[in-house]
């Protein structure tokens, strides 16, 4: 599931645009954070216990205590806030000290001289902003091209924690993508998803305490000025439409615009994308119009001009960043496609076929009588059709496929004792555990109508009785 989320997302915000792929170091010199300011401000706030030395965020601890948002907010306001509604440690109940910055950065020492410090990257975009140059003139890239990158990243987490949403060690889909200032509202392809409707929580409306977002098109959110421009509108509508195809309902979905405390100086608007999960709103995607600010950044350190040649001349393009994780949106994808129903006796995944761990399982009704050997040759077949296939012959029929729902599997195909008479295949369909049999030479035309979306189970269930309906009157 993770491999075919990477490789959707790579098809969709990668290949289909034409933008660029790298792989960059995961060990990268100081330098490079004091470039871009991770040494400086790439930190959360910490509270230790006086009594049992635990440590926590301050802000998350008064998020979970007191249902209200901390980010962004200074030492000294978490302190207050701790104070003044006397907050303990969630351990053992003893006192707080008081709150101060933790860098979030791991720390390491490269080569046999000391003192070579380097750091773990705690995000892959800085690995693109120093390549950026080589890759523009390597490339000939004319602008707005974009750069992407899928890899480890690195981040000395306080307090890790419901399972795999907080963690120190996650992998990123990243993607930077370079505008000239004129370009910004006349991305390319923006028309294709003029008319996709956006959940935006404004921050008028988290001011107010309202939750609820308010739903423009792309484009009536750029002309209420809701986003900063039509290309950070662009990358929104393909994230909802990635997270919609993926098994996520849209009215678990909202794009939340970061108040001001959040947001980082040199950011043109930060909009995170939100899923609502059973832990509350929780972020998935950060999108940031980091303008010029890193490039410009890395040209004054590195005395490496950074600019790139334009219409106008040469000019250092601003920078619009869809960052996901991958941990992350797989946990979502769980929790959104968990059923429970009592049409079966059983726990099942309502995966699309676009996410589901595999697209059809092959079962023989029985080991003996030659179905077994039927089935995998017809597994083997399905394979070399280019569909993700399991073979599954242990146990009885109705356990298979309970093992097929548990995972997520779409659609079941067994071979019975009819099938050595005429060649027909049952498929079972796991959502409405209905069957139909087609004949061994249609099954993968079939297979690919229902996994591609083109005709749904019941269309194709009627299509085959009206054939069936035809031949008899023949």
């Amino acid at each position: 599931m993770r491999q075919k989320l990477i490789a959707f997302w790579r098809e969709y915000f990668v290949k289909s645009e034409g933008h660029y792929e790298i792989e960059g170091a995961i060990i990268l010199p100081e330098k490079v954070f004091k470039a871009s300011g991770h040494l400086e401000k790439f930190c959360d706030p910490l509270v230790q216990c006086t009594k049992c030395k635990s440590m926590f965020r301050a802000d998350k601890i008064i998020e979970e205590k007191l249902q209200q948002n901390a980010d962004g907010l200074t030492p000294k306001e978490l302190d207050k806030i701790i104070q003044e509604n006397n907050l303990c440690c969630p351990k053992c109940g003893g006192a707080f000290m008081n709150a101060r910055e933790f860098n979030l950065m791991l720390r390491t020492e490269v080569g046999s001289v000391e003192g070579n410090v380097a750091y773990l990257r705690p995000e892959t975009a800085q690995n693109i902003f120093t390549n950026f140059k080589r890759i523009a003139h390597t490339m000939r890239a004319k602008l707005p091209f974009g750069i992407a990158q899928v890899g480890k990243v690195y981040r000395n987490e306080i307090s890790p924690r419901q399972f795999i949403i907080r963690v120190r060690e996650f992998t990123q889909m990243e993607l930077e993508v370079f505008f000239a200032k004129e370009q910004l509202n006349d991305p390319p392809n923006f028309i294709e998803v003029a008319d996709e409707e956006l959940p935006i929580l404004t921050r008028e409306l988290q001011k107010k305490g309202i939750e609820k977002p308010i739903k423009r098109t792309a484009e009536k959110a750029i002309e209420e000025k809701l986003l900063p421009n039509a290309a950070m509108a662009y990358y929104l509508a393909k994230e909802k439409i990635l997270f919609e195809e993926i098994g996520i309902k849209p009215e678990m979905i909202r794009f939340r615009h970061m108040l001001p405390k959040e947001t980082p100086h040199y950011s043109g608007g930060n909009y995170d994308l939100e899923v609502k999960l059973s832990i509350g709103w929780t972020e998935v995607v950060g999108n940031a119009f980091r303008q010029q600010h890193d490039l410009k950044s890395h040209e004054k350190e590195s005395n490496t001009k950074m600019g790139i040649q334009h219409t106008n001349g040469n000019v250092i393009p601003y920078v619009i960043e869809p960052s996901i994780g991958v941990g992350r949106t797989l946990y979502c994808v769980l929790e959104s496609c968990y059923r429970e129903t009592d049409d079966r006796e059983w726990m099942w995944f309502q995966f699309p076929p676009t996410i589901a761990p595999y697209d059809v399982k092959v079962c023989p009704l029985m080991k003996k009588d030659g179905l077994e050997e039927k089935a995998l040759e017809l597994f083997e077949e399905l394979k070399e059709e280019g569909l993700e296939a399991t073979f599954d012959s242990s146990g009885k029929i109705g356990k298979r496929y309970a093992r097929a729902d548990e995972i997520g599997i779409p659609y079941c195909v067994t071979i019975d004792y009819q099938t050595l008479e005429d060649e027909t295949i049952t498929i079972r369909d796991r959502d409405s555990m209905e069957q139909i049999r087609v004949e061994r030479e249609e099954l993968v035309d079939v297979l690919i109508l229902l996994l591609s979306g083109e005709n749904s189970f019941t269309e194709i269930k009627k299509l085959l009785v009206e054939d069936e309906q035809q031949k008899e009157q023949q």
